[in-house]
């Protein structure tokens, strides 16, 4: 659960990719179906661009990021993928993840908050790097 005011941001690309998602039922897996509708409400209410026009430091589909948690020195980077591609050991966090559905669509130097089964859980979005298209 998001608890940051911003309005998140998306290409209409990533978009489209991830409703396709929610909607296939075989696509989400059941322990992600939570954080796929939390995702849902979140894509209903977003600022949807063009590729082209989707500022360079917001997460999307396939971004790295740098996160640090709280008041904890400690960076974590990650890359956030679709389902298929997720894997921990290379860092490659489902967007269907508590973690994933948290970041996507947020800018550089923004807060979120988003509860996961330890507790809530907030973090700075430290670096973001995307390929250029």
């Amino acid at each position: 659960m998001k608890t940051t005011k911003s309005k998140i941001i998306i290409a209409y690309e990533d978009y489209e990719t991830l409703n396709a998602y929610i909607k296939g039922s075989s696509s989400v897996r059941d322990f992600d179906r939570k954080n796929a509708a939390l995702l849902q409400e979140e894509l209903k209410k977003a600022t949807l661009v063009k590729k082209t026009e989707l500022p360079e430091d917001v997460v999307r589909l396939n971004s790295r990021v740098i996160v640090k948690e709280g008041s904890k020195d400690k960076l974590i980077e990650l890359v956030l993928v679709l389902p298929e591609k997720a894997d921990i050991k290379e860092r490659k966090i489902s967007v269907f993840a508590p973690v994933g559905t948290a970041l996507i669509g947020f800018r550089q130097g923004e807060k979120i908050k988003w509860d996961v089964p330890a507790g809530s859980k907030t973090f700075t979005i430290m670096k973001v790097y995307n390929q250029k298209e």
